[in-house]
C-alpha cells in the first residue's frame, strides 16, 4: 500500500524545548492514522509541520511525495486542515464562509457557489446556510469547519483534536462523516484527546510522549499486549491500596500497578486471575470497595506508556508555545 505520509527523524525546537525529537511513522493512503499523546508531547506541533504552518529543524516529512520543507507549495495543494478550534469567521453565514475558502484556494469563478451548496448539504447545513455562523452550535460549527477544509478535495486531511468541545452526539455525527471521507479514499492523520475517537477511527496510532514516538501499532495490537482482561479493583483507602498492591506485585510480577485507591492487574487468563486475587484477597483481610472485570482500552495502553491518564486538552496556545 502506497504511503500518503513518511515522517523521518523529525525535529522541531522552540528555543531550548525540543517539541519533536526524531519522530518517525508512515500513513498509508487511505486510513486513518492516530496521534496520541500527553498535553505538551509534540502532536500538534508534528501537525503543524506537516501542514507547512512551522518549518522543521530536522529530519524529513513528505505529503502524497512532496517534502513539507522544500515544496510547502505543493503540499498546500493537496491538504485540508481543520484544527483544534472553528477557524470560521462567525460574522459570516455557512455559504459564505465556504465560498470565501473557494476563492481564496483559487476554484474557478463558476465552481464556487456550487461546492459551496454540496459541501452544506452533505455536512447537514444546507437549511443553516444563510445564517450567521454565530447562531450556530458547537457541532455545526465544527462540521462548517471541516466542510471548508474540504472545499478544494484535498486527498489527505489533518485533524488537530477534531471534536474538542462537542457532545457525544456532535462527536458520533462527525465521527461518520470522518469514516466516509476515508471510504471515498482521503487519508486522515488526527491527533485527538478521547481515546475512544482513536479505537473507533484509526486504523493505526502511534503514541507520542516528549516529542518521540514511544509506540506504533494498530489500536488492538496495543491493546492486545496488556493482556486479554483487565481487573480493577478499589479499596476503602489508599493504605489499603498499598497492601493490596504488593499482594499483586508478588504474585503478578509486572502486570499489577496502583493508583491511588485503585489497583489494576493485566492479564491473559482473566478468570483464573480473578480467582486467584479474590483467594489472595481474603487471606490478607482485604475487603474490595468494588470490582471490576473488562476488556483492555487505549485508556489502559495511554497510561501504561506515559505514565497518566489523557487529559482534556489546553485552551488555544500561541504558535511559539505551540508544544502540544
Amino acid at each position: 500500500m502506497t504511503n500518503a505520509i513518511v515522517v523521518e527523524g523529525l525535529v522541531k525546537r522552540f528555543g531550548t524545548v525540543v517539541a519533536l525529537d526524531g519522530i518517525d511513522f508512515e500513513v498509508p493512503a487511505g486510513t486513518v492514522f492516530g496521534l496520541l499523546g500527553p498535553n505538551g508531547a509534540g502532536k500538534t506541533t508534528a501537525v503543524r509541520v506537516l501542514s507547512t504552518i512551522l518549518r522543521p529543524d530536522g529530519g524529513r516529512a513528505e505529503v502524497l511525495g512532496h517534502d513539507v520543507a522544500r515544496d510547502p507549495r505543493s503540499v498546500r495543494a493537496v491538504i485540508g486542515l481543520a484544527g483544534q478550534f472553528a477557524a470560521v469567521d462567525p460574522n459570516l453565514t455557512g455559504a459564505e464562509n465556504l465560498r470565501l475558502i473557494a476563492k481564496l484556494v483559487h476554484l474557478r469563478r463558476g465552481d464556487v457557489a456550487p461546492r459551496a451548496e454540496e459541501l452544506l448539504e452533505r455536512f447537514g447545513l444546507a437549511r443553516a446556510g444563510g445564517r450567521p455562523v454565530r447562531t450556530y452550535s458547537g457541532g455545526m460549527r465544527r462540521r462548517l469547519d471541516l466542510a471548508a477544509a474540504l472545499v478544494h478535495r484535498p486527498p489527505v486531511l489533518f485533524l488537530d483534536e477534531p471534536t474538542t468541545g462537542l457532545d457525544l452526539q456532535g462527536r458520533s455525527e462527525l465521527w461518520e462523516m470522518i469514516r466516509t471521507l476515508v471510504a471515498d479514499g482521503t487519508t486522515v492523520l488526527l491527533t485527538t484527546q478521547y481515546l475512544e475517537e482513536a479505537d473507533r477511527l484509526a486504523d493505526r496510532v502511534a503514541v507520542v510522549d516528549g516529542g518521540t514516538v514511544i509506540a506504533n501499532d494498530t489500536p488492538e495490537a496495543l491493546k492486545t499486549e496488556l493482556g486479554s482482561t483487565v481487573i480493577e479493583v478499589g479499596l476503602p483507602d489508599e493504605a489499603a491500596a498499598v497492601r493490596a498492591y504488593d499482594l499483586l506485585a508478588r504474585d503478578f510480577a509486572g502486570a499489577a500497578e496502583r493508583e491511588g485507591a485503585t489497583v489494576r492487574l493485566k492479564s491473559h487468563d482473566g478468570t483464573h486471575a480473578l480467582m486467584d486475587v479474590l483467594r489472595a484477597f481474603d487471606a490478607d483481610g482485604l475487603d474490595p470497595a468494588t470490582l471490576t472485570v473488562r476488556e483492555p482500552s487505549l485508556d489502559d495502553v495511554f497510561l501504561r506508556l506515559t505514565g497518566r491518564h489523557a487529559e482534556p486538552a489546553p485552551g488555544p496556545e500561541s504558535l511559539e508555545a505551540g508544544v502540544a
